[in-house]
């Protein structure tokens, strides 16, 4: 077993029963952009965390004590840009590109949507020429330094 095995059988155990990351993240008493994250495999649950994702998502001992690892991040297959703001755009989607998918496809639909200190929020607007995604990313900026 491995750790992308770990998060195979959560997307298959998600979509067999339906569930949705918010009510995971409902039951863990953490944002579900988090949540989803970690059920991704882009991030390291406590014990505590880990054993209540077991029970939801029918894993084993094994499983469970994989959720608890330190992930290798990034999850996209792709050669990686050298300009250094677009890097870092890089490096957030990376983490967080499958995140931001699952979610907006679980929310939406089918689609796109046109990314170390960080965190994000995604919510639905409504709107009347179409409900919007909305997505909230917060980092630290980091200046160059004069030499």
């Amino acid at each position: 077993m491995t750790r992308l095995a770990v998060t195979e059988k959560i997307i298959e155990t998600k979509v067999r029963k339906q569930i949705q990351w918010k009510d995971v993240a409902t039951t863990l008493g953490l944002s579900k952009e988090w949540v989803t994250a970690g059920c991704l495999g882009q991030m390291a649950f406590s014990l505590e965390e880990a054993q209540k994702i077991g029970a939801i998502f029918d894993l084993d001992d094994m499983d469970i004590k994989w959720l608890q690892e330190v992930p290798y991040k990034g999850s996209l297959p792709e050669s990686v840009p050298t300009d250094p703001l677009i890097y870092r755009w890089y490096e957030l989607v990376n983490v967080y590109g499958t995140t931001i998918k699952a979610l907006i496809h679980e929310e939406f639909g089918d689609g796109i949507m046109s990314a170390i200190d960080f965190s994000m929020k995604l919510e639905r607007e409504s709107d009347p020429k179409g409900d919007r995604v909305s997505v909230v990313l917060s980092g630290k900026f980091l200046p160059y330094k004069r030499y």
